[in-house]
């Protein structure tokens, strides 16, 4: 990487824009959470980050960004993942190696790209973790309704159906998504171009998207990875896996489905550089970020 896309691995992503055929891709800011990184990855040692410290802003935190993609096809709109939610002040939760968590941008974000929510369609949901559903369940400023309350929610069966043991889904959450959510399956078309494929590991029900259009293809990879250094490091598992052995096995698979067939990666929580493909090298994998 230069010493700008290093910069880039420790900052939060701005927005940042691809084009996939006739489909106009765009990384929609919200947050960030601040892991200490071996809370993230239990199985690393301290020499581990003294040897990657490029990583590390200069707390010695993981920049972990929080937000979601925007997918556009003409004037119509989808929206995988929705950040965090309203919640602009930087929040310290070191008892669970968090150094710090925010949201309350996206609405901002959507606004620069040229949409307002009522223009989002649908909200996909990768999986029923906070960073990634804020909006969904979580008013406006002065509303009553989630930001996203006329749109679908798209969720797996299986992490529809794990939603009252997942960390943080209360029932008042879940009273407020229950309306909305639309059952996907592996391989089904949610939006011109764009299909589910399941991606269970990080949690059951798991779900990316390969988004395509004319020769080209991208997968966006949920938290199959959470930052380019596990591109390199497939074998580090994340803390709470319930199987890492066949978390690891997956992040293989898709790295070298990323490589071999040119597809471009998305890492929603991949710091400033969320979009990039995957190169073999000698003894592994590398992220090299696009430079929109």
């Amino acid at each position: 990487m230069t010493s700008q896309d290093s910069a880039r691995l420790r900052r939060p992503a701005g927005i940042r824009t691809t084009q996939v055929g006739d489909l106009r891709l765009s990384y929609v800011p919200d947050g960030a959470v601040k892991m200490v990184p071996r809370s993230l990855f239990p199985a690393t040692s301290e020499a581990v980050w003294e040897e990657n410290s490029h990583y590390l802003d200069e707390s010695g935190w993981l920049t972990i960004s929080a937000g979601g993609l925007l997918v556009e096809h003409g004037d119509r709109a989808l929206l995988v993942d929705c950040g965090s939610g309203p919640f602009p002040e930087p929040v310290s939760m070191m008892e669970y190696g968090i150094g710090t968590m925010y949201g309350g941008s996206l609405l901002d974000s959507l606004r620069e790209l040229g949409h307002t929510p009522e223009s989002v369609e649908a909200v996909a949901i990768t999986h029923l973790h906070m960073e990634h559903l804020g909006w969904a369940a979580h008013p406006g400023p002065g509303g009553q309704q989630p930001v996203f309350g006329h749109a679908t929610y798209l969720l797996s069966r299986a992490e529809w159906d794990a939603r009252h043991t997942t960390h943080g889904m209360t029932e008042e959450i879940i009273a407020g998504l229950s309306p909305r959510v639309r059952i996907v399956r592996d391989g089904d078309e949610v939006f011109p171009g764009v299909r589910a494929v399941a991606l269970p590991g990080h949690t059951a029900g798991q779900t990316g998207y390969t988004i395509a259009s004319g020769d080209t293809q991208l997968l966006a990879f949920a938290d199959v990875f959470h930052t380019p250094l596990q591109v390199e490091n497939p074998h580090w598992p994340i803390v709470g896996e319930p199987d890492p052995e066949a978390s690891a096995r997956l992040r293989r698979d898709i790295l070298a489905r990323l490589a071999d067939e040119e597809t471009i990666g998305f890492g929603i929580h991949f710091a400033d550089v969320p979009f990039g493909r995957v190169r073999r090298k000698k003894d592994g994998f590398s992220w090299e970020p696009l430079s929109a």
